[in-house]
């Protein structure tokens, strides 16, 4: 009976399955959706709940899938999306409140009370004092919310990632674990030492007790328990989203940068060891297998595949994302109009939570197709301030950039930034990156692979996009950015 591996890649707008086999090829897809509520307040949230369904609805479809080709499923891994932040109750194991999204804000009032503190938290974590990191979420949740509040006087908070939560459901509630790479994205992990940080957690008002205990990527997350078709199987990885599509590229020199387009886009470049200090990029964990863990540069941005899902909605299209992308290639260039996706504040490099989204150089000749070129172009602009902050904190200059996600679909958003970084840009044809790291993780565990170089001969097949923009209208394009995200924050600025 032919063994698989089944990685779980749970994201911002749905959960895929993932059944790889010992070639470390797939076999199998699946996925289901998930819905994302944006409050009346701005608040971006999740039902925990919701989250847990759509894993067990991937994890039946590939179960049925493996039985009707007599196949077993040997180990489960997970890749998750990162800083999303829940609570939940350790006796009842219920939710407690709804899962702050990555996306969500709400943290923005931590943050400024604690700017003091900045350059502590910076240093410790390699993480700006931001919304986006989830301390600043559980921080919010215990001051604001009355469920969590009475959890925590009991003693009975358990507080996780989004694998944390799905570890805890899918081991009825016996482990309260995450990785490293998840907990370095969380503003509490001292990257010196791979623990948590006793004064972080004192400073944001977060109990040790609440928090889980740090593993591998690659390890033993115990085994899973009351899920049909599952029962007894091993979970053997877990790996941030972002990590674990650099690790599916089958690429692991220093000096190799990817970005992950979808719902907000991570580029993460990895590096020979940890970096020194630096305000404009974060400094994470890459992974961490058999005691040996890697760091890596990284600048992370809210708003590029949800830029392009809010115009479609603002314009009353029909399937929003899929008819701007369709609306976009309709004129050659935006002519002249930029549209900066701040409706969440800026990320890497600006690192700017006040900032809000504008649309400049609008004249009587516009229309929405011209908006919809300077959407899909806004994605490439905002990938490329991140690259080339890497390449001067860094002190490298990068051959190219390796793309995957959905949004790398979009030939001509490709093409544009390979243009705009004046590099080559070589597309993964496999979309599944994340999940396909996750798996290659447990089978290093399984004893399938024995090290992460004996993953190397299984390098992705890539599509390449050359830069064909000449250098005179490179320039004015990009200095043209940069001139509106200097206005969005000059007008922030103003008005506060």
């Amino acid at each position: 009976m032919a063994g698989l591996i089944l990685a779980i890649d749970q994201g911002t707008t749905n959960t895929k399955g993932l059944l790889v086999d010992s070639t470390g090829a797939p076999v199998f897809r699946t996925a289901a959706p998930v819905s994302l509520t944006t409050r009346y307040d701005g608040f971006v949230e999740q039902d925990p709940d919701a989250l847990w369904q759509s894993v067990l609805e991937v994890m039946s479809a590939a179960h049925s899938h493996a039985l009707c080709n007599g196949c077993s499923i040997e180990a489960v891994a997970i890749s998750n999306q990162r800083e999303t932040a829940l609570a939940w109750d350790a006796d009842t194991g219920r939710a407690a409140a709804a899962a702050v999204s990555w996306q969500c804000g709400r943290g923005t009032s931590i943050c400024n009370r604690l700017s003091q503190q900045a350059d502590i938290v910076r240093s410790a974590t390699g993480l700006p004092l931001a919304p986006l990191v989830s301390a600043s979420k559980w921080a919010w949740l215990i001051e604001n919310d009355p469920a969590v509040q009475s959890l925590c006087t009991s003693g009975n908070l358990r507080l996780g990632t989004v694998d944390s939560w799905l570890v805890h459901k899918l081991t009825s509630h016996a482990l309260h674990a995450t990785d490293l790479t998840n907990a370095s994205r969380t503003g509490l992990m001292d990257l010196s030492t791979l623990q948590w940080h006793p004064g972080l957690l004192d400073l944001f008002g977060i109990p040790a007790n609440s928090m889980p205990a740090l593993h591998c990527s690659s390890g033993d997350f115990d085994r899973c328990t009351g899920v049909n078709g599952f029962e007894g199987v091993p979970i053997l990885a877990i790996i941030g989203d972002s990590h674990a599509a650099l690790l599916g590229q089958g690429s692991f020199t220093p000096g190799v940068v990817k970005a992950t387009y979808g719902t907000g886009s991570s580029l993460m470049a990895l590096t020979a060891q940890l970096t020194a200090d630096t305000p404009s990029l974060a400094r994470t964990v890459a992974w961490s297998v058999a005691g040996e863990t890697r760091f890596a540069l990284e600048g992370n941005i809210a708003m590029t595949g949800a830029a392009i899902q809010w115009l479609g909605e603002f314009l009353s299209l029909t399937q929003p994302a899929a008819d701007v992308a369709a609306l976009a290639e309709t004129v050659t260039d935006s002519n002249g109009v930029y549209f900066v996706p701040a409706m969440v504040g800026l990320g890497a490099p600006h690192w700017d939570a006040e900032a809000r989204g504008a649309i400049s150089g609008l004249s009587r000749s516009h229309t929405s197709a011209h908006l919809a070129r300077a959407a899909l172009q806004a994605v490439a602009f905002q990938v490329a301030d991140v690259f080339f902050e890497m390449e001067r904190s860094s002190g490298l200059r990068f051959r190219e950039l390796r793309a995957d996600g959905g949004a790398t679909r979009n030939a001509s958003l490709m093409q544009f930034q390979a243009d705009i970084l004046g590099r080559p840009v070589l597309r993964s044809v496999n979309e599944e990156l994340s999940a396909i790291g996750a798996a290659w993780l447990a089978g290093i565990k399984l004893g399938w692979w024995k090290n992460l170089s004996a993953l190397e001969a299984m390098k992705q097949e890539t599509d390449r996009f050359d830069p064909s923009m000449d250098g005179f209208k490179h320039t004015r394009l990009y200095r043209g950015w940069q001139k509106a995200v200097e206005s969005v924050r000059a007008s922030k600025e103003v008005t506060a």
